[in-house]
């Protein structure tokens, strides 16, 4: 059996194949590791037949749609999941089969609805149901404590104590663990009595992951991280280095527009000489009227670098294909100590 644990940070990932058949699982893929599932599939020589996803994560992006993009290989969930992408959903003792390998479904909610484990051969991919050391906590949306503690004492806790256990975080770098071990020495399955276990979740206290609405939005709905949409409006837009812009403001060049996308109280306290404004929330509706002419060269500008990204690459999709923004935004031009104007003049506001 081919195997290769990916770590993320604290998240952790596995790439799981028969090497017989060259075929493989990805097990809980984050994001911002899908090349390199990718480089992992093709140094090996695997066809990716399944991406299996343990649960819906509220503390990481997926990299699932995206790989099946890539690797043609169909999402695989609990049928209790409410992602609208999933292909294959499955349930309590069903058998995933990849090549010589069976891959058994093992539904271990608490942490959420839709939580799963899947067995194969020695070991046992658990998700967030049973870490290193811990538990899933149960205090996000769809978790709950008293099915956390019949998957845990009813099911996986009852696996062979020589099984070993990879669980979908682990930010101590201890990489994997045993059922055994995890009976012995895990201090919440301590807690066998239900009401205890019940009690001791309910009062952990713990503070909300990073990116907790947007990575459920997504997760959940098959939606597009924020990161995601940026990248692909600058994968499509060209950008004006600052030097550039200082030097065409310089010989007065008229042949371009800098167009400010930001706020107009932003705009007013300090703006690109010459700038005329117009929010980024007003673009579409008021574009046309203003910019009659669809080959103007338009710069957008905005304070970072990133609404005028999406600007930009709005006005390209829009038919402006001259559109371009300002690589780093103001704050990178402030910076540099190039020259200002404040104050609004009405014939620069749209």
């Amino acid at each position: 059996m081919f195997f290769q644990q990916i770590s993320d940070g604290g998240c952790q990932s596995y790439v799981v194949g028969c090497e017989a058949t060259c075929s493989a699982v990805i097990i809980d893929p984050a994001l911002d590791q899908a090349d390199r599932y990718v480089g992992i599939a093709n140094r090996e020589g695997l066809r990716v037949r399944y991406i299996i996803e343990t649960h819906t994560h509220a503390d990481h992006f997926s990299a699932a749609q995206q790989l099946r993009e890539r690797l043609g290989a169909l999402i695989v969930m609990h049928r209790d999941s409410s992602a609208p992408y999933v292909d294959m959903r499955v349930e309590d003792g069903h058998l995933i089969a990849v090549g010589d390998l069976r891959f058994r479904v093992l539904h271990t909610p608490g942490h959420t609805r839709d939580s799963m484990s899947v067995q194969v051969e020695d070991r046992v991919f658990t998700g967030d149901a049973l870490l290193i050391g811990g538990t899933g906590r149960t205090d996000l949306p769809t978790g709950d404590p008293d099915q956390l503690y019949d998957s845990l004492f009813g099911k996986l806790l009852r696996i062979d104590p020589e099984t070993k256990v990879f669980p979908a975080h682990d930010y101590k770098g201890q990489g994997s663990t045993t059922i055994g071990a995890e009976l012995a020495a895990n201090p919440r399955l301590q807690k066998t009595n239900r009401a205890e276990f019940v009690e001791m979740m309910r009062n952990l206290n713990l503070s909300a992951p990073t990116h907790l609405t947007e990575a459920l939005r997504t997760n959940m709905t098959g939606g597009k991280t924020v990161r995601q949409l940026l990248a692909e409006a600058a994968a499509g837009t060209p950008f004006m280095s600052l030097s550039e812009l200082a030097e065409r403001i310089g010989e007065r060049r008229n042949d371009f527009v800098v167009l400010d996308v930001r706020e107009r109280d932003a705009y007013a306290r300090g703006h690109i000489p010459g700038a005329r404004h117009l929010a980024r929330g007003q673009l579409e509706m008021k574009v046309d009227e203003n910019f009659p002419d669809p080959t103007l060269e338009i710069l957008t500008v905005c304070e970072f670098g990133k609404i005028s990204t999406l600007a930009a690459a709005t006005l390209r999709q829009l038919g402006f294909r001259r559109a371009v923004a300002l690589d780093g935004g103001m704050k990178s031009w402030r910076d540099a100590g190039h020259s200002l104007d404040s104050g609004e003049d009405p014939a620069l506001l749209i």
